[in-house]
């Protein structure tokens, strides 16, 4: 049934990548790479599984596993994150588009329009000064309370949007301000844009898991496409570890990250959102697992937590979509 349905574009992509990966690969003597970044491919069978199923980017499985486990630097793991996304959510969002699956493009739109200067603020004005692991307990902290309130939230079985209604300008710059701040996360991680704005959509506007889901994956795709070639154009700051992991993983992430996408469009909205509760839960548990905070992060991620809860619970209460 899955081959049956299998988009055209999305097809054509991957034949296309593949056989352009298979020409360099072979003569260069680079396919040695698939036994020598065995570690990393394994880790991105989840990674872009997550991705193409989940508001969720590779980055979030990828980031801390490199950086805490198998002792890669972060700048190489934001990178890594950018380059492979823009092939596994590139092959995503093409399966997504040719199966027709709901997307809402007003989100779309203005979250990309931010998420396009908040990247490029974060490269230069935020990344420099900032300890990633330290931001990643944030987020992880934030997306626990995240998941907390929607949980709570959806227990009431309220009014869920299948799309967004015509915005208003000061809701259409909400979004614009969100992308800005989710492009900075981003900028950090190589991930994050689509996992804030997913939160906001969620509980602002009342917009339905699976549709916002797949929304979120186009908006990180073209957040990923910008953040890659700013790394590998302008910056040039890729380095070969980097680019080897990349090529170990395309033949990985091209066919995971669909599936991913597969698997979220065919289960119910209610087995969706228990993914997402599951998602959150392990993600906080194996950043605790891995980065074994002291005290006080601790007591910081607890406050984060607390905080994220009275303020994802306000942006719930506040919604003009909420009956």
């Amino acid at each position: 049934m899955i081959i049956r349905n299998v988009p055209v574009l999305y097809a054509f992509f991957v034949t296309l990548v593949l056989c352009s990966w298979l020409v360099y690969m072979i003569p260069s003597g680079k396919i040695l790479l698939l036994v020598q970044q065995l570690p990393v491919m394994i880790t991105m069978v989840l990674g872009a599984f997550v991705a193409g199923s989940s508001p969720e980017g590779s980055a979030a499985i990828s980031f801390p596993v490199f950086t805490l486990l198998l002792g890669i630097e972060p700048d190489d793991a934001r990178n890594f994150a950018f380059a492979i996304q823009s092939v596994g959510m590139t092959a995503a969002s093409l399966f997504i588009l040719g199966r027709n699956i709901r997307v809402d493009l007003q989100y779309i739109q203005f979250v990309t329009l931010g998420g396009f200067a908040g990247i490029v603020l974060g490269t230069w004005a935020i990344v420099p000064y900032v300890t990633p692991i330290m931001v990643k307990l944030v987020f992880v902290s934030l997306w626990l309370a995240f998941g907390l309130v929607l949980y709570i939230g959806n227990k009431k079985n309220g009014l869920k949007l299948s799309k967004l209604p015509v915005l208003s300008w000061p809701d259409k710059r909400w979004l614009v301000i969100f992308g800005i701040l989710g492009g900075m996360i981003s900028a950090l991680f190589g991930t994050g844009i689509n996992m804030l704005t997913f939160c906001f959509v969620v509980l602002y506007f009342r917009l339905d898991e699976k549709v916002a889901a797949p929304s979120s994956i186009l908006i990180m795709t073209i957040e990923t496409l910008i953040g890659f070639a700013l790394h590998a154009v302008i910056l040039r700051d890729v380095s070969e570890q980097t680019w080897n992991m990349w090529l170990a993983c395309i033949p990985v992430v091209i066919f995971m990250a669909p599936l991913g996408s597969w698997f979220a469009s065919k289960i119910s909205r209610f087995q969706f959102q228990h993914f997402l509760y599951l998602l959150f839960l392990i993600q906080y548990l194996g950043a605790i697992l891995v980065i074994r905070p002291g005290i006080q992060l601790i007591v910081l991620s607890v406050s984060i937590i607390l905080a994220g809860v009275a303020g994802f619970w306000w942006m719930q209460k506040v919604s003009p979509f909420r009956k």
